[in-house]
């Protein structure tokens, strides 16, 4: 981390809105970031409920898998409550329940599974071979390789966004190609944008904020649509599911490889992995979404 007392870098920025104030034993208190973004990002909503759940266990189970439904955009000029109910301490997993809510209503219900570390039979899908991602452009040196073609307003989004995550394209995003439809695979390395301390929920936090910036990628590519930054379509998460297999670092490359198996009835589904650098799989992310293409007029 870069930044002063006086002027925060944007990982210690993001780290403190993981850092949930707690109102009482099983209710916590979330912000969000600034309200230059027009609805509270998904992957915020579903780190801070992660970080809810995993106060709420004992520190030696880690979290193993996560089941979430987005409900209603969040408004970034409100805190977020989130609740958690304790569903069930057994000898080996830990479930808990989370319901985020804003205004009285929730916008957002995330189910959790903690456990002990054991061992086990082991085996593991292969890493896909992509460039490594010292050999890529940051999306900052990027954009301008592509004529600059996102409008002004969601380059600031993205901005606020992505501040703190250092993403790397593998092939061009769908903004640099819309127009002509390609393989429904989209591939980015990516990373905190510095170091973290070594706590391992923070690390599947952090995982879980930077996996909803790009999952519903491969949809849009299938199409050639350039997406939501560009207004050839409208969307928004629907669910989200993650399953953490082995332990990795946050702060430390991650490649994830996406895929979209089918998109109907206005809904995209996307699928991927989440590898470390040296080749071991360390989660596994799916998530549905709303992807709808605006009437003309």
């Amino acid at each position: 981390m870069t930044g002063t007392a006086d002027t925060p870098s944007a990982l210690d920025t993001l780290l403190g809105l993981l850092d949930l104030e707690r109102v009482e034993q099983d209710m916590f208190r979330g912000v969000s970031r600034s309200v230059a973004v027009p609805r509270v990002f998904g992957g915020q909503v579903a780190a801070q409920a992660l970080v809810a759940a995993g106060r709420t266990v004992p520190g030696d189970r880690g979290a193993h898998s996560l089941h979430a439904y987005f409900l209603r955009p969040g408004d970034p000029g409100a805190p977020i409550v989130y609740t958690v109910d304790r569903i069930r301490d057994g000898r080996s997993f830990t479930t808990r329940r989370v319901e985020a809510v804003q205004h009285g209503q929730p916008i957002f219900h995330l189910s959790a599974s903690f456990q002990s570390a054991e061992d086990g039979l082991d085996h593991q899908a292969a890493m896909p071979s992509v460039p490594d991602p010292d050999t890529l452009p940051s999306t900052e040196e990027m954009l301008p390789r592509y004529g600059n073609p996102l409008p002004p307003e969601s380059v600031l989004r993205m901005r606020e966004i992505r501040a703190a995550i250092d993403i790397r394209y593998v092939d061009p995003p769908p903004y640099a190609t819309a127009g002509t439809p390609r393989e429904p695979r989209s591939q980015v390395w990516f990373r905190t944008d510095g170091k973290l301390a070594d706590d391992p929920l923070l690390h599947v936090c952090l995982a879980t904020y930077a996996s909803d910036m790009t999952l519903l990628d491969s949809v849009l590519l299938a199409h050639g649509r350039g997406g939501w930054s560009v207004g050839d379509v409208v969307g928004a998460s629907l669910d989200h599911a993650m399953w953490f297999h082995r332990p990795f670092r946050a702060d430390e490359w991650l490649l994830y490889d996406q895929e979209s198996p089918s998109s109907s009835s206005g809904r995209g589904l996307a699928q991927a992995r989440i590898f470390t650098r040296e080749g071991r799989l360390a989660a596994s992310v799916v998530q549905e979404g709303v992807v709808r293409v605006p009437r003309e007029g």
